[in-house]
């Protein structure tokens, strides 16, 4: 088995900060990036090889029935990847107080989970519904990431009212000691979100699900708008630290959603007493996630997953901002 954690003479570990695997995916054949999608594990550690890809988030999806099936197939996957997809598990504050009490008891003790999603939009709650106290103080002992989703829904039912970044601005302010990761750029307001995150030093976001369907009309046009947004949003808060590469698996391609990020032009910055500029960060994590069976365990993927950045490539010339972003018109698809 390779060895895939971060050492002397490693190449840099790189993760995918947001991905599913789950029974309880609807329609995959429809809703796959592709209709022969292996939507298996097998067939997406396959996939990560041919992307370069070490490890993932593996997030559980709100359909889950309930909490003992959620930890079943957590653990199941995480057995079946030897380790490389991580579970990331949710919560959902309208199933009640002693839903919430009951999951918030389970994930104290599961150490092999490493973070919690929630999904506002899909469920009618706010980022800062005061049934979700028990969750971020959770996160804030456990030390691990809350994932909330933001922006548009694969779901024509759910609501986008509940899914607006500035949604994130109040708890974020509130909980300063817990680490937010606002999914999806908050596309289509992806503007909003980049403003959330430059003001909020406790606020990571990541790049997944930002394609549309790769038979839509426009697809290429999409993709490299998708890219310029991007790159407008890491320019906007200065931090590409605080930007997490994800796919969105199994929506995206693992391979064009790597590509994507490594295509980033972006312009250096002078460090005092140097002579010769400093490039951005690269693939290398801020702290390397590690396998579980790894001394730093869980707990360690945790910390990785909201702090490692985005690889970029400093190839080229620096690319120029987009004229025509516009926080009212999405680039690309809908998102889980």
């Amino acid at each position: 088995m390779t060895d895939r954690r971060p050492g002397p003479g490693r190449s840099p570990v790189r993760v995918d900060a947001h991905l599913h695997l789950s029974r309880w995916w609807p329609d995959i054949r429809r809703t796959g990036y592709r209709p022969d999608l292996d939507y298996s594990v097998a067939g997406l550690l396959d996939e990560m090889d041919r992307a370069g890809i070490d490890f993932a988030l593996a997030i559980q999806l709100f359909q889950v029935p309930n909490e003992e099936a959620a930890r079943a197939e957590g653990a199941a996957t995480l057995a079946a990847s030897g380790g490389r997809l991580v579970p990331v598990a949710t919560v959902d504050p309208t199933q009640g107080e002693a839903s919430v009490a009951e999951s918030v008891r389970h994930l104290e003790a599961d150490r092999s989970v490493v973070g919690v999603k929630l999904f506002p939009g899909y469920r009618p709650f706010y980022p800062h519904d005061a049934r979700l106290g028990p969750v971020y103080e959770l996160a804030r002992r456990r030390r691990f990431p809350v994932l909330i989703h933001q922006g548009d829904t694969l779901d024509g039912q759910g609501l986008l009212k509940f899914a607006r970044p500035l949604e994130l601005d109040e708890v974020a302010g509130r909980y300063r000691d817990v680490t937010f990761v606002l999914c999806h750029l908050g596309n289509p307001w992806i503007d909003e979100a980049a403003e959330v995150v430059y003001k909020n030093p406790n606020v990571y976001a990541d790049t997944s699900g930002l394609f549309p369907p790769a038979s839509a009309r426009y697809f290429e046009r999409a993709v490299e708008r998708c890219r310029e947004r991007i790159y407008d949003a890491v320019v906007t808060t200065g931090t590409p630290e605080r930007f997490l590469h994800g796919s969105d698996w199994p929506l995206e391609d693992l391979a064009l959603a790597a590509r994507q990020i490594e295509a980033l032009d972006l312009p250096v910055r002078r460090d005092p007493g140097r002579e010769r500029p400093a490039p951005l960060p690269t693939s290398r994590p801020t702290r390397a996630l590690r396998p579980v069976d790894d001394p730093g365990g869980p707990e360690a993927a945790a910390e990785s997953a909201a702090v490692a950045p985005v690889p970029y490539s400093r190839r080229g010339r620096r690319r120029r901002r987009s004229e025509s972003s516009s926080s009212s018109s999405p680039p690309g698809g809908r998102r889980r």
